[in-house]
């Protein structure tokens, strides 16, 4: 049994024995020994914490954290389809550590392409999938399984801005299964509308109307915008890294999210 274990049940035990004996003493006996059981509490809720489930707690995040940093640890310290993603060089990762959101930049010709994606999708999707995968087995290798769980549908909003323009585009795409669906895409008279996060941007894009639903579109502007995506990069392989990527970050974040916790709880 561990020293800090044997001190709080001794912290435990101690004050029950302390009033047994005290039942055959004095005045002056029994206030010393509540004066002592008083001093042994103190001195563990400061080894402790606040909480007597302080310890239990921090140990079981210990070994949460030390299960996920090994997983990790079985595959390169970056996978081998982000270092193919950069490789190519079309687009720049903006990943902030502590963060839900990703952003994919690039430029086409005198157009700025913003991608923004959230890992918050797979926290709600991933035990969806998951027990869908487990209520559809199969036979043989399980291929099937497979294919179930890396089909998370993750949301994207990509947003076009010209030099030239003060105008802007904002697409709303939902990535699932090796492709991009079209939701809406909007068009902003002023450009910032479309990136500006300020409360004052965000009250000003209510009142603009966000377009119709893509798919009641005459069926040939729908290829021809499909084309106008493509050629930018919004193709098959950019939906297939984003849900990638996603994971990848999601598992990191965890892992920061359980040290971040142990240390609070250990502080």
């Amino acid at each position: 049994m561990s020293a800090i274990r044997v001190l709080r049940q001794l912290s435990t035990v101690s004050p029950r024995a302390v009033v047994s004996r005290s039942t055959s003493l004095g005045v002056r006996a029994r206030l010393a020994s509540v004066q002592v059981s008083s001093r042994a509490f103190s001195v563990s809720a400061r080894s402790f914490g606040q909480g007597t489930a302080d310890v239990s707690l921090s140990n079981k995040l210990l070994e949460e954290m030390k299960y996920e940093k090994e997983s990790m640890a079985d595959s390169a310290k970056e996978p081998e389809f982000l270092q193919e993603f950069k490789a190519q060089g079309r687009w720049q990762i903006e990943d902030t550590p502590f963060n839900d959101e990703v952003t994919l930049t690039r430029k086409f010709g005198n157009e700025n392409l913003r991608i923004t994606f959230s890992i918050v999708d797979i926290r709600g999707e991933q035990e969806d999938f998951d027990n869908e995968a487990a209520s559809e087995e199969t036979d043989g290798d399980g291929s099937q399984e497979e294919e179930v769980l890396n089909t998370y549908p993750i949301r994207a909003s990509l947003t076009v801005t010209k030099s030239s323009t003060p105008g802007s585009l904002a697409i709303d795409m939902m990535c699932q299964e090796g492709q991009f669906v079209v939701d809406n895409i909007t068009y902003y008279k002023q450009g910032s509308l479309a990136t500006d996060l300020t409360a004052e941007a965000d009250w000003k894009r209510r009142g603009i109307y966000m377009g119709p639903q893509f798919d009641t579109l005459d069926i040939g502007l729908q290829e021809d915008f499909d084309k106008f995506l493509q050629e930018r990069g919004i193709d098959q392989s950019l939906a297939l890294f984003i849900p990638d990527f996603a994971e990848h970050k999601e598992q990191g974040e965890y892992v920061r999210w359980l040290e971040g916790v142990k240390g609070f709880i250990d502080a």
